[in-house]
């Protein structure tokens, strides 16, 4: 029988610590957790706990549309603040671009709740825009906690009309100790805006068990990297399977050479992506790194609904994790992310039941048509027409033509049937893409030169002015440091 991934004592406290260490966050029991999925299951839950509020409602989002989802949120949370309420909004503001405006929460602001929006463009941080709030969290009362990878927007509900159906995306619901834990993440990014939250005077039995899971509550900030750390570990400590969903996968080196090295050492991994998505050049970018995942063993699948979000993991049937972070450097090193990552077998038996009924709506990409062993069996890869097959010369052009037709017809038919589809050319693309707009970029400075030259000119411009002030700010601080230095 293989070790389990969380060992029993005394292997067991070690792990525990490793994995305290590497998610910078403790284990905390006596939770109560369910599994919402897809967006309608969360927003009828959301909406049920913001009108449930008796003294506060805290939600971060990193987009909330002016929609009639947006409009339900608002208005909701609008009635509540109106009660009497504490109510209090983060929104990002790259997130909501184009999605709302300021004008979308006068209605809100004018009953009393608090909007606040994380970094819009301010000088003297030139770079600062890079750094965005990715979390979708919710606290209400301080003892329903909810996070999830679903934005609040029409968008992840599809469109009947269209036949388009509903985003796939998977978020938590939760009671207990670990309520806490999210509402001072959400403290933390509020305070990062602004003047801090004045503490709450929450229920005695706010913290109180509620349940028998054990997790912990993984709030990143940039450059903290806690869950890349711990997604690493777990990569590294998977024993039997480690089934990965993300909708924006673009693997750091470290992290991939972990996956590989687990598939080597007979580990059952998969990676379910999006088949087509909302940011197709992300999607390039991940079909480019198929290759090496495949040939080491990993089974990676395309999703065939309109888009995959979910953001989730399940390890040797113990281990769970759902949350905001995508397994990029965006999400690892840049952004402020919320996940949790369970330790109970339960709930991640739910979970990879979830991800094989997901498998059933997905294309695995395979590499050409070889016999290919993995863990204790083998299974044949499918050659279709999307392959680039050996030229054969034929006797007669029309039949040897026919023949070819027939053959690339029943290949089709046969990876359709077999729901596997040959991984194409993933390399070229983004090569030919980033040479062409080198082309048109040389073209357009050998012939108008002002069009290259007035934008370098604005940038550095505006680059220095930033810089400038960037390092006013610092010599002013000091100053103000050594001042106070001396008065004391």
């Amino acid at each position: 029988m293989p070790t389990p991934l969380i060992p029993s004592a005394p292997s067991r406290l070690l792990a525990e610590q490793a994995l305290s260490r590497a998610a910078g966050a403790p284990l905390l029991g006596g939770n109560c957790a369910q599994w919402l999925i897809d967006a309608a299951a969360h927003y009828d839950a959301w909406l049920a706990a913001i009108r449930g509020a008796r003294q506060r409602a805290l939600l971060e989002n990193y987009i909330i549309r002016d929609d009639e989802v947006g409009r339900a949120f608002r208005d909701a949370l609008v009635e509540r603040a109106k009660a009497g309420v504490f109510v209090a909004v983060v929104v990002d503001w790259l997130g909501c671009l184009g999605q709302s405006r300021a004008a979308f929460w006068a209605p809100l602001r004018a009953a009393g709740g608090e909007v606040r929006v994380f970094n819009p463009p301010q000088l003297g941080q030139p770079f600062g825009w890079i750094s965005r709030d990715h979390r979708k969290l919710l606290v209400v009362d301080g003892t329903h906690g909810f996070l999830s990878g679903v934005c609040i927007s029409a968008k992840w509900l599809g469109d009947p009309a269209r036949n388009v159906p509903p985003w796939r995306d998977t978020g938590l619901a939760l009671r207990g100790p670990a309520v806490a834990e999210l509402e001072a993440a959400f403290a933390q990014s509020w305070a990062e805006i602004g003047p801090a939250l004045a503490p709450f005077a929450g229920p005695l039995d706010a913290t109180a068990p509620a349940g028998d899971v054990a997790l912990r509550v993984i709030a990143t900030q940039p450059a903290t990297a806690g869950m890349y750390r711990l997604d690493q570990l777990i990569a590294s400590m998977a024993r039997r399977t480690l089934w990965l969903t993300d909708a924006y996968f673009v693997g750091l080196a470290p992290y991939v050479q972990a996956l590989v090295a687990a598939s080597r050492d007979g580990v059952d991994v998969r990676l379910l992506v999006p088949g087509s998505s909302d940011i197709p050049v992300v999607a390039g970018l991940s079909r480019s790194g198929y290759r090496p995942l495949l040939k080491a063993g990993i089974r990676v699948f395309e999703w065939n609904g309109s888009m995959l979000h979910a953001k989730t993991a399940v390890a040797d049937g113990q281990w769970a994790r759902v949350g905001s972070s995508n397994l990029n450097i965006a999400s690892w090193l840049g952004n402020r992310e919320i996940d949790v990552a369970i330790e109970d077998a339960g709930l991640a038996a739910q979970l990879a039941a979830q991800y094989e009924q997901d498998l059933g709506n997905a294309t695995e990409i395979v590499l050409a048509s070889r016999r290919r062993r993995h863990g204790h069996g083998s299974r044949e890869q499918v050659r279709s027409s999307e392959a680039h097959p050996r030229r054969v010369r034929h006797g007669g052009g029309s039949s040897g033509r026919a023949a070819a037709g027939a053959l690339r017809i029943a290949n089709s038919v046969g990876a359709v049937l077999a729901n596997r589809r040959v991984l194409g050319d993933t390399g070229s693309g983004p090569l030919l893409v980033a040479a062409l707009g080198l082309l048109v970029l040389a073209i357009l400075a050998f012939l108008w030169p002002a069009w290259v030259g007035w934008p370098l000119g604005a940038f550095a411009a505006w680059l220095s002015l930033n810089l400038g002030i960037r390092a006013w700010r610092v010599r002013r601080r000091r100053r103000l440091e050594l001042r106070e230095a001396g008065d004391d």
